[in-house]
């Protein structure tokens, strides 16, 4: 199991991480919201945990943004605040459990793991009308045709699909692709293109669509028409 730790207090962070590797659950490390956003878009993660109190980006406004991009992935808030209205905030949010500090590692353990269980069939893989991604293997199908892809058409698909349907725009795509590096200014054009070519066969419909002034997405025709 890969889970993403996002705590800005180094040494409880270090002793959540020993005793979850303990328990074979891989940790990351993130320590601010902003950190953490960065990792979600590079990796997969069964669960995130998260404080709530941090610098740069907390994490209510971390849920904001993973929900408001159609991350879906669990979210264990961990906080001293333990008042009910604070709770209720944090599931209007989107976190899926709640944890207060001080708490005993052995449950954090036991509400990760369930967390875990309760997603697992949909921690590996995507589903986009026809379109399946296998995670795990780093392979996609669409209509159960195994499509050929090469690394950087495999990270771009990725990518959409983690935000599908929401747009992503073209400076996040070449920032998670190239970084500062990117090979010319038509170097994403021709990836988008190239990606097409492979996804969107002659004889299904379409699912990459290219948003004048916003981005890329992919997403079923049913929720294209809603953009």
């Amino acid at each position: 199991m890969q889970i993403l730790l996002v705590e800005d207090d180094m040494d409880l962070a270090e002793l959540i991480i020993e005793y979850l590797e303990a328990e074979a659950i891989e940790c990351d490390i993130a320590y601010n919201g902003s950190m953490a956003l960065n990792l979600i878009e590079e990796n997969t993660y069964q669960v995130i945990v998260s404080d709530v109190m941090m610098p740069k980006m907390d994490g209510f406004t971390l849920l904001d943004k993973l929900r408001n991009k159609n991350i879906q992935i669990p979210c264990l808030m961990l906080t001293a605040r333990n008042k009910l209205e604070d709770k209720l905030t944090g599931f209007e949010k989107g976190a899926d459990d709640y944890l207060v500090k001080p708490f005993e590692l052995a449950e954090l353990t036991a509400r990760i793991k369930v967390l875990a269980q309760r997603t697992q069939p949909l921690g590996h893989k995507i589903e986009i009308a026809d379109l399946v991604l296998d995670l795990k293997e780093r392979q996609a199908y669409r209509a159960g045709q195994l499509l050929a892809l090469s690394a950087a058409e495999w990270q771009l698909l990725e990518m959409l699909a983690k935000h599908s349907p929401a747009v992503v725009s073209k400076v996040d795509i070449e920032n998670h692709i190239w970084g500062s590096d990117a090979p010319s200014k038509d170097a994403l054009k021709m990836l988008i293109y190239r990606l097409r070519k492979v996804v969107d066969l002659p004889e299904v419909s379409p699912l990459i669509t290219t948003v004048r002034g916003r981005g890329v997405l992919i997403a079923s025709p049913e929720d294209q028409a809603q953009c």
